[in-house]
């Protein structure tokens, strides 16, 4: 087996992960949650409406008969302004987010493959009959996260 993550996370690197966390959510006071039909019903602003919006609001300013009265002008800058610093953020959180998330998938199924082959080994031994095995194989087996039996299913197995 090769094993791609080795890492130990000490206690207070955990301590000033997590410290640090707050200090960005704390610097980011107006955040807000949406439900997923919030989000499916507003329109997106990417990388390629970003020129679109920013040059909008560049002729809007320069042009303030052209504006709609129920236009809030000072909302439409400060809504660019604040989607374009927040992106700032976003990005390299997103990145980092993904490494998190690739190396927690990597090391938890290196974790798995480990104690799997450690059950195997000691499935292996219970049907030897190697003493003291069977409390752990029991217990190991209860837990293990295979799919749950059928009552009958239960049934013929205790019959065996």
């Amino acid at each position: 087996m090769e094993n791609k993550v080795s890492i130990t996370l000490a206690a207070a690197a955990i301590t000033n992960i997590t410290t640090a966390l707050a200090t960005i959510e704390k610097n980011l006071p107006a955040l807000i949650n949406l439900t997923a039909d919030d989000r499916k019903a507003l329109p997106k602003m990417g990388d390629k409406t970003l020129a679109f919006v920013s040059k909008a609001l560049e002729y809007a300013k320069q042009n303030p008969t052209l504006v709609p009265t129920f236009l809030n002008m000072a909302e439409f800058e400060k809504d660019v302004t604040a989607a374009s610093s927040l992106n700032t953020v976003l990005k390299p959180l997103q990145q980092l987010t993904e490494k998190l998330d690739d190396t927690t998938l990597q090391a938890g199924s290196e974790a798995y493959s480990a104690a799997l082959v450690f059950y195997a080994s000691i499935k292996s031994a219970a049907k030897a009959g190697v003493p003291g095995v069977k409390t752990i194989n029991d217990d190991l087996q209860a837990r293990f996260p295979g799919r749950s039996k059928t009552p009958a299913e239960a049934m013929r197995a205790s019959s065996n």
